[in-house]
């Protein structure tokens, strides 16, 4: 019965809460738009607005949610380890400065990177089960598997089934090499973009909610844009499974079949789509995170002017 009020108590307990509904917030706000990215990447033609609506007409508008449970249970956990490690990093990387001075530019740069790839160790296996269940019913999955899936724990246990824990973690070092200099980008375009919206926000905290929401995108975007062709890779492999007849034998070799069949252009396929939901999601995910941090260091309260 006193879990909750200890925990919360904790600087910690804090931060993983807060954490929290910004995963949430931005898994909600961007889900949609990220399915779409995934079909786009994985076809061979058509754009965003064509596969929208051929979905939504032959699977009806839930289609576009298809998935959802696997990151949706898994967010609070990740966000709050991810700006957990973040803080950790930033800090061990420069112990020199005090708690109440913000890392350097450079710190925050580096702090990133080791984050993404540690995170990507949690994250790898989630978005192998989200990628199968969205392709799920599109005409890849069709012509290449026949396996129907009800949910994320029917998914990753037919994995763990027939591919074992290595089949789980398929795409691992793909994963890596696109969230390490991601994340990077990431925090270091959030804490840049912020500063220049809001001079001395970094030191006393008061930047408003536009400027959150406005720096969150930008990073989000960032970070996409950076890392997108390692992205389109990462599908793909991912997309894969013995079911099927394997396509590519690894990363180098997605990449060149891929450019060999369709061009350079489809490293960039589905790149509106995402860039567009990385500006939505990552604004949420900011927003919320910031906000419910607030909240609970304020016992509940938000000043006005650091929030409008």
């Amino acid at each position: 019965m006193d879990f909750w009020p200890e925990f919360l108590a904790s600087s910690w307990g804090r931060e993983f809460v807060a954490g929290g509904f910004g995963g949430i917030a931005g898994v909600v706000s961007g889900y949609p738009l990220d399915t779409l990215r995934i079909r786009q990447q994985s076809s061979t033609s058509g754009s965003a607005f064509s596969i929208l609506r051929r979905t939504v007409a032959t699977e009806g508008p839930q289609a576009l949610y298809r998935g959802m449970g696997a990151p949706l249970a898994s967010v609070t956990f990740q966000n709050a380890m991810v700006f957990q490690i973040y803080a950790i990093l930033s800090r061990a990387l420069d112990p020199s400065i005090s708690a109440k001075e913000p890392p350097s530019y450079k710190v925050v740069a580096l702090a990133g990177v080791g984050t993404g790839a540690i995170q990507s160790l949690i994250l790898s296996p989630v978005e192998l089960v989200k990628i199968r269940l969205q392709l799920q019913g599109s005409n890849y999955t069709r012509s290449k598997q026949a396996d129907h899936h009800k949910g994320p724990t029917d998914v990753a246990r037919s994995i763990l089934r027939r591919e074992g824990l290595r089949g789980i973690y398929r795409g691992l070092s793909i994963t890596v090499l696109r969230d390490a200099p991601s994340h990077g980008f990431y925090f270091w375009t959030y804490e840049y973009m912020r500063e220049k919206l809001h001079p001395g926000c970094r030191k006393n905290g008061q930047e408003s909610l536009q400027t959150m929401l406005v720096a969150g995108g930008l990073a989000g975007v960032a970070s996409w844009v950076c890392c997108y062709p390692l992205d389109v890779v990462k599908t793909r492999l991912q997309a894969q499974s013995p079911s099927s007849v394997l396509k590519y034998n690894g990363i180098v070799d997605c990449f060149y079949k891929s450019v060999k069949a369709d061009g350079y252009s489809v490293l960039w396929r589905g790149l509106g789509a995402a860039v567009a939901r990385a500006f939505v999601v990552n604004g949420a995910i900011f927003a919320a995170y910031e906000v419910a941090l607030r909240c609970l260091f304020h016992n509940g309260s938000i000043q006005t002017e650091n929030t409008i």
